[in-house]
């Protein structure tokens, strides 16, 4: 999901789940008791986020009475995201997704949709392999897109989910504004259990802001349309900053204890390369000329690894904030792109 991970909920939920009921009074998650009413619609910060969409919007009322009269509570929501996936450490994090099934699914989805993505490549400069690669993280090439109903889900993070109920309310007036733009039916559209949507899982703002008709139908439809969901990948990673031809992140040694400050510093790019040997770092790969980077640390388990990453790397993480699905992206688009060269190579032979 752009903004927050989707991918591993299918996978979290059933765990999370139980841990809700049992821990969640104790870190300040309502409960569907604790929630108050989930008759949504007579609660008054419902009724007067109705009104804002009546007056700013020009949304019928009693269309969205009779919606949020509706909702059902989506507590697997609220346990869910209570509890994110990229808590995991690298190693665990990565065998989700770094796997045989995954690179062979990436290198069938890229089979494909050959024509498409080689569009997609030329139109916006990003690699084909990291398009597929997006996918396949985030709903296995379109087969695992979510099966939460999305009206509901962003009306239960929204009014119920305290820590983040300005972000959800806002996704729930651009999901309202969204089903009206590209005709989405409200009752019977599903995604994540953060109301992420389609193949690439674009949250609502997202959706509207960065999703193409790629395949010059008249509507953007990322659920439906590989086309668009190809397309819109492609013009996210345009729109934020992809450089084209630029490298990805490398490997590093280090050495000394200098380095930590150079992690601390987060996964921003703002480290002037020369500053790297200085720290004991030595990357693994040509980075001069190539603006600031970033010093990252990941546990493998049995030690820990060191990358330096650059502009483009950053640019996966403004897909999904975190610098654990940035390096499974990229780790399974290099794989995918082995993969299917060779499977090329031999079909010549």
């Amino acid at each position: 999901m752009i903004g927050m991970s989707i991918s591993l909920r299918n996978l979290a939920n059933a765990f999370v789940c139980t841990l809700f009921v049992a821990m969640g009074a104790a870190d300040g998650i309502p409960t569907a008791a604790q929630a108050g009413s989930t008759q949504y619609l007579s609660r008054p910060e419902v009724r007067e986020f109705i009104g804002h969409m009546v007056s700013q919007h020009g949304f019928d009322r009693a269309e969205l009475e009779r919606l949020f009269a509706g909702v059902d509570q989506q507590e697997s929501a609220l346990a869910a995201i209570a509890r994110p996936a990229e808590a995991k450490p690298w190693h665990e994090y990565r065998e989700i997704f770094v796997t045989a099934r995954r690179i062979q699914g990436g290198v069938e989805f890229w089979s494909e949709h050959e024509a498409l993505l080689e569009k997609a490549e030329q139109f916006f400069g990003v690699p084909a392999e990291i398009i597929v690669a997006i996918i396949g993280v985030e709903t296995y090439y379109g087969r695992q897109t979510g099966d939460y109903p999305v009206f509901d889900t962003l009306t239960t993070l929204g009014f119920d989910y305290p820590p983040r109920a300005d972000f959800f309310r806002s996704e729930l007036e651009h999901f309202l504004l969204l089903s009206r733009e590209e005709t989405v039916n409200i009752p019977t559209a599903e995604g994540s259990y953060a109301g992420a949507m389609g193949m690439g899982q674009f949250i609502s703002s997202s959706y509207r802001q960065y999703a193409v008709d790629f395949d010059a139908d008249g509507k953007r439809d990322l659920w439906n349309s590989a086309a668009d969901a190809i397309g819109s990948v492609a013009n996210y990673f345009r729109v934020h900053g992809w450089n084209i031809g630029a490298p990805v992140v490398f490997p590093a040694e280090v050495r000394g204890d200098g380095y930590r400050s150079l992690i601390d510093k987060g996964m921003v790019p703002t480290i002037d390369p020369g500053l790297l040997a200085a720290n004991g770092v030595k990357a693994l790969g040509a980075v001069d000329g190539d603006g600031p980077v970033a010093l990252l640390e990941y546990d493998a388990g049995d030690g820990m690894q060191y990358w330096v990453g650059l502009n483009n790397f950053y640019v996966i993480t403004r897909y999904n904030r975190s610098q654990l699905y940035a390096m499974a992206v990229y780790q399974l688009s290099q794989a995918i792109k082995q993969a299917r060269d060779h499977r090329l190579a031999n079909t010549q032979q």
